[in-house]
């Protein structure tokens, strides 16, 4: 009866239903285009940043252009530009102006760097000026003599180091290395080449310790391109993984998923004993104090016998070099007077500039860094006297009295107490 007195009101109900089916299948297809739509331009965003620290194509084009038209040359400029032998492998850059590469030199392996940008001077996180490739190898002007370039690079160092070591003994060591053919005398081209390598920290800092243990070897040069030795394993822990996985992984777990891939214990000592002796060696050496201002674990790595070696050390400079520039420096809080990630000085603020002591010594940054990855797996014996060394460590300051004593007593002791542990097994 009720049908025939509203025959269409059995059908408004699925009507309704029909209409909120669709409204649901576009509020879907909306929201799949969104996810689409985002994860698309997240893609393309680290695809832009990908393609952007890895210039490798580039970074030879600029080189091997400056070789051939015989504006600068060294030991690995024809394996890379004539020979083709010397390839760009697997991209480990961090920096767009700083291209790390993996590389393969006929049938040896090595890492290759490659400045995209002109050495940036103590900058501050000032941006640094785009390349110039024109002046980057302007000097040695033509008709300099080799007397004359020894005079520059003893110049050079006086300003980077002061009137500290044998200098003259360096000079030679770097026109010995500038050689790149070996025969017996420094041309122009590889005067140019080695000049700009002079200009980067790095490149100095692995000359003056070319005879230490974790310092990786050096292979040749081609301009400011450098090759040095190979080094297995790329950092002090954690696992590489795709940059797409990356994305979705919190920073806190993914730092707690980096200390699941570590080796085993007694390893990990020995690792941490390298790093204490490579601290050694740039503590008040034969040239001066050198500053560690960016002590990451994703710039040490070591190789298959678990020695320590140093992946990235542009950000290790010379003491009086960053007093130097930083003594002038504006600030308005302590903030202002930070280099790197940790070399931090403090700000006047009765003349609003920097001091410039810098405030923690490299022994305390390497303790923070090992601190955790000792501490995890630690044997029981040694747990609690292992951790009161390194928070000792973390404590030192520069400022403290009796600094270099105390630096002495507590890197000797973390060292032996280490070693004792490790020396009966396999490992060590």
């Amino acid at each position: 009866m009720a049908r025939r007195l509203f025959p269409g009101a059995w059908l408004r109900k699925p009507h309704y239903a029909q209409v909120h089916f669709s409204y649901m299948r576009m509020k879907y297809l909306f929201i799949s285009w969104l996810v689409v739509f985002i994860g698309s331009w997240v893609m393309y965003v680290q695809y832009s940043t990908y393609t952007e620290l890895c210039r490798g194509h580039d970074c030879r084009k600029i080189i091997c252009d400056k070789y051939k038209t015989g504006v600068i040359d060294g030991s690995a400029c024809s394996s890379l530009c004539a020979k083709e032998t010397l390839y760009f492998g697997k991209c480990l850059s961090t920096k767009p102006n700083n291209q790390m590469y993996l590389g393969i030199w006929g049938n040896l392996q090595g890492v290759i760097k490659c400045q995209m940008e002109e050495a940036a001077q103590l900058d501050f996180d000032t941006d640094p000026e785009p390349r110039k490739e024109i002046v980057l190898f302007d000097k040695p002007t033509r008709g300099t003599t080799v007397e004359k370039f020894k005079e520059m690079v003893y110049g050079l160092f006086k300003a980077k180091l002061g009137e500290q070591g044998n200098l003259s003994e360096l000079v030679n060591l770097i026109l010995s290395f500038a050689d790149g053919n070996k025969d017996g005398r420094v041309s122009l081209p590889e005067a140019k080449s080695a000049w700009a390598l002079l200009q980067l920290d790095e490149f100095l800092l692995m000359v003056i310790l070319h005879d230490k243990e974790h310092t990786p070897k050096l292979m040749g040069f081609c301009g400011d391109l450098y090759v040095t030795e190979r080094v297995e394993y790329t950092s002090l822990y954690g696992i590489s993984l795709p940059w797409i996985i990356e994305l979705f992984i919190p920073s806190g777990f993914r730092r707690s998923m980096d200390q699941w891939f570590t080796p085993s214990w007694p390893r990990k000592a020995k690792i941490a004993i390298g790093l204490l002796e490579f601290v050694e060696d740039i503590f008040h050496g034969p040239y001066g104090n050198f500053l560690m201002c960016d002590t990451s674990a994703k710039n040490l790595g070591y190789n298959d016998k678990y020695d320590l070696k140093m992946m990235d050390m542009r950000k290790i400079v010379p003491e009086m070099n960053l007093k130097e520039i930083i003594k002038d420096r504006q600030c308005e809080t302590d903030l202002d007077c930070i280099y790197g990630t940790d070399c931090r000085t403090l700000c006047d603020q009765s003349k609003m500039r920097c001091t410039t002591e810098v405030i923690q010594p490299n022994l305390a940054k390497a303790c923070q860094l090992l601190k955790d990855y000792l501490l995890r797996g630690a044997p029981s014996d040694i747990h609690e006297e292992l951790e009161k060394q390194l928070y000792l460590c973390i404590a030192l300051k520069v400022t403290a009295n009796q600094m270099e004593m105390e630096h002495s007593l507590i890197l000797n002791n973390l060292k032996t107490l280490l070693w004792k542990k490790i020396s009966h097994t396999n490992d060590s």
